[in-house]
């Protein structure tokens, strides 16, 4: 791992202000961000980002790398929740199993969104089509892991409503979102998206500064909880992160030479969602613990990727 990369990421002011507050809750401070800003600013940060990708759609040719693209990110959110499924149920039941392979299936918006902002402190580009392959890789994720626990768990009498849980994934705010920012701004022209460049890119970082904030905080307040739930858990949040994100930075090699759009598939494939499996998985599987699955992906997965992962799956990237 390249030093300069790491010590340019963990000196980054908005990874500072994450840092910040998880010391915040450690010193039993009141610090907090009022939820509703706290809402509003994921809210812009996802518009802002799908805005800024649909832009950059807009102004490349389909070619099959984009196809290529889509395809592998659908075929990732489709193979991880499988293999580690099977790895999860040597400790956990039939539902945490599911729910948490859902979980590293699935992707961070927060975390992609970190990822970018890496990228333009390291003045490296990628390509606006990866914001389209973030969004399509939420859904098929929950699918699975709903699938698993379906035909898994033989002491629930009662029948899962696929259709239901689907139509959840498909419509939740966050995918719904993005993908509505990707296709305005595929639709802007160039004058009219200048017109709002003030708010969609001018105070993009210091944003991202304060919801990095919120996120030490929410994570702070979750690490306690999660550590009584013993070692497995806390190495498979590190290890499987580990192995997506390297495997996945290497075979993107083969499809893109874009070294921004191969490690945004390298954070894709590490991250774990933490907001759209969990609300998914609240119809689907009512039995799986909350308080294991949701600290897994925010309290160790999330910090890893936005400190360590980054620079690691860069360094593999540059030296393949």
């Amino acid at each position: 791992m390249d030093l300069h990369l790491l010590v340019d990421n963990l000196t980054n002011p908005a990874l500072l202000f994450f840092f910040l507050g998880i010391i915040a809750v450690q010193l039993k401070s009141d610090l907090e961000i009022p939820s509703n800003s706290s809402k509003f600013i994921s809210l812009y940060l996802l518009l802002s980002i799908g805005f800024k990708g649909g832009q950059e759609l807009s102004h490349s040719d389909l070619n099959m790398e984009i196809l290529y693209s889509l395809l592998f990110g659908i075929l990732l959110a489709l193979l991880v929740p499988l293999y580690t499924y099977f790895i999860l149920r040597r400790k956990f039941t039939v539902a945490n199993s599911g729910a948490i392979a859902a979980s590293y299936g699935s992707v961070s918006a927060v975390t992609f969104v970190t990822a970018i902002s890496f990228l333009e402190i390291e003045h490296i580009d990628f390509g606006g089509h990866m914001v389209a392959v973030m969004a399509l890789m939420e859904a098929p994720s929950i699918i699975i892991g709903v699938l698993l626990i379906s035909i898994f768990d033989k002491d629930n009498p009662e029948k899962i409503n696929l259709g239901k849980v689907v139509r959840h994934a498909l419509t939740n705010g966050s995918v719904l979102l993005i993908l509505g920012s990707l296709v305005v701004g595929f639709l802007a022209s160039d004058a009219q998206a200048e017109g709002i460049k003030p708010f969609t890119t001018d105070i993009f970082k210091g944003f991202l500064a304060v919801f990095l904030l919120d996120m030490g905080i929410t994570s702070g307040k979750k690490l306690s909880s999660f550590l009584k739930n013993g070692w497995f858990a806390l190495i498979f949040a590190i290890i499987i992160p580990i192995i997506n994100g390297i495997t996945v930075a290497v075979i993107s090699g083969s499809f893109t030479d874009s070294t921004g759009n191969r490690l945004l598939f390298a954070i894709l494939a590490a991250s774990a969602s933490y907001i759209a499996v969990p609300a998914a998985m609240r119809l689907a599987a009512p039995k799986a613990n909350p308080s294991l699955y949701l600290p897994m992906a925010l309290a160790i997965t999330f910090p890893f990727n936005i400190t360590l992962g980054m620079p690691l799956y860069l360094g593999i990237i540059q030296g393949f």
